[in-house]
């Protein structure tokens, strides 16, 4: 089970759902949070593939912390539909400390479980998560 050097036991749903995302696109994006209770991480919300960028970011809590993967969508300059899938550490300043210490030292290992991972970001505040940052690290 857990312990302080591996982080969270990671929950069979949240793999599930990942390879969903990735293979059939069946979401726009995964939230997870991790139960410290159970000591594992867990899905808290799926995204339908309709929804936006918006319905995503404001799916974060604004003074906790949470995983997040999203699937993003883009035209490259030579005119290609393309699609990143974006790993994001959501820790924003006004969460609890020990809140923060849980969720960076699970965040590797439980980014270990989902292979297919794009691109990282980490974000402390909705401006590190913007649109316009993820569209930079998308190309």
């Amino acid at each position: 089970m857990a312990n302080a050097a591996s982080g969270m036991a990671v929950h069979d749903d949240c793999k599930l759902k990942f390879l969903e995302l990735k293979a059939k696109r069946t979401y726009r994006f995964i939230v997870y949070k991790i139960e410290e209770k159970q000591k594992q991480v867990v899905v808290e919300k799926v995204g339908e593939p309709t929804e936006s960028y918006e319905d995503f970011s404001a799916s974060l809590p604004a003074d906790e912390c949470r995983y997040a993967v999203y699937d993003f969508d883009f035209v490259t300059a030579e005119n290609c539909q393309k699609s990143r899938i974006f790993f994001i550490a959501w820790c924003p300043d006004t969460s609890r400390v020990r809140s923060k210490m849980i969720y960076a030292s699970s965040k590797d290992r439980f980014k270990r479980e989902l292979d297919g991972i794009q691109v990282e970001l980490q974000a402390t505040d909705p401006t590190e998560m913007g649109l316009d940052v993820i569209r930079s690290r998308a190309t």
